[in-house]
């Protein structure tokens, strides 16, 4: 026989009702926010967009057959992972020498700390007026103090780089703070009797700092490639749409941007979107699985 429901005492009901008034925004926050956007982009990648924006019209997988047959989409996402090619390692080692020194007990470490870190809170856009006027071909700061003339975003063979070299500058701190706080986990006896066994310096870093920073290097490394594969902002401000070397720098979200608010074909444009997803995805999936064999669990 089945057991009678017991009955909600008013306190629990209170309790109930209350919970549920603090959950109920985030709920349909995410909702309004995040589920819905998702449903309704893949839906528009199905389809192709009407005249001024209205009445899409339902097109099956052409949408995908055009995008992945398109050599400009292939040309955008190469160029994604070369600016990723350059931001993540390039940022995960600088920043992780960075926090051995800065983790140590010196002088001033605080101040150097905020140092670093100061490219997180500042305002993209402002980032890309400084880094523009650094780069300028004419009046930049680093062509007169190097005495040189080179187009640094403007040349195609060198923009690339150039760019990536801006988005190794902006995630140094963010990437410091996050290997500061996985070094302090370090024990450390592991040091001690490491000196005592007569290891040097660059031998505890390779042999301890390294294996034991693994998963907060892993962590880096997986987030920073999803946040290289979805850059927009630096690159929209930095190469103006005149620039040119912007088809050799331009990201697969720039293309996005295109396709879907300039040129008015926002299905053409969700399906981009889908397309990188399916990528990122595939990514973290073999990142997920290198996990396994890379990183140190101790």
């Amino acid at each position: 026989m089945k057991k009678p429901k017991e009955k909600m005492t008013a306190r629990a009901k209170n309790e109930a009702i209350w919970a549920w008034a603090f959950i109920t925004p985030t709920i349909l926050g995410l909702i309004i926010l995040n589920f819905y956007p998702v449903i309704d982009t893949i839906y528009q990648s199905f389809c192709k967009t009407g005249d001024f924006g209205r009445g899409n019209t339902f097109v099956g997988l052409a949408n995908y057959v055009a995008v992945l047959s398109n050599g400009e989409t292939w040309h955008s996402l190469w160029n994604t992972i070369k600016y990723a090619l350059i931001e993540v390692p390039f940022g995960v080692i600088i920043a992780m020498v960075l926090a051995v020194f800065l983790n140590k007990k010196l002088k001033g470490t605080s101040v150097y700390r905020t140092i670093f870190f100061l490219p997180m809170v500042c305002a993209p856009a402002a980032v890309a007026m400084v880094w523009k006027w650094l780069y300028h071909q004419q009046f930049g700061l680093i062509n007169n103090i190097l005495h040189i003339n080179v187009a640094w975003i403007s040349d195609p063979k060198i923009a690339w780089i150039s760019i990536g070299i801006i988005g190794v500058w902006s995630v140094i701190g963010y990437n410091m703070v996050l290997f500061i706080s996985g070094l302090q986990e370090i024990p450390g006896d592991y040091y001690e009797a490491a000196s005592i066994d007569g290891a040097t310096g660059v031998k505890q870093f390779w042999h301890i700092t390294v294996p034991l920073l693994s998963p907060t290097t892993f962590f880096i490394v997986q987030t920073r490639v999803i946040g290289a594969l979805t850059l927009f902002d630096l690159m929209f401000m930095v190469m103006d749409k005149t620039n040119v070397a912007l088809q050799n720098t331009q990201t697969i979200v720039y293309l996005f941007y295109t396709y879907a608010f300039t040129n008015g074909n926002k299905g053409y444009g969700a399906t981009i979107v889908v397309f990188l997803v399916v990528f990122i995805m595939l990514v973290t999936l073999i990142m997920q699985r290198a996990e396994k064999k890379l990183v140190y669990h101790p």
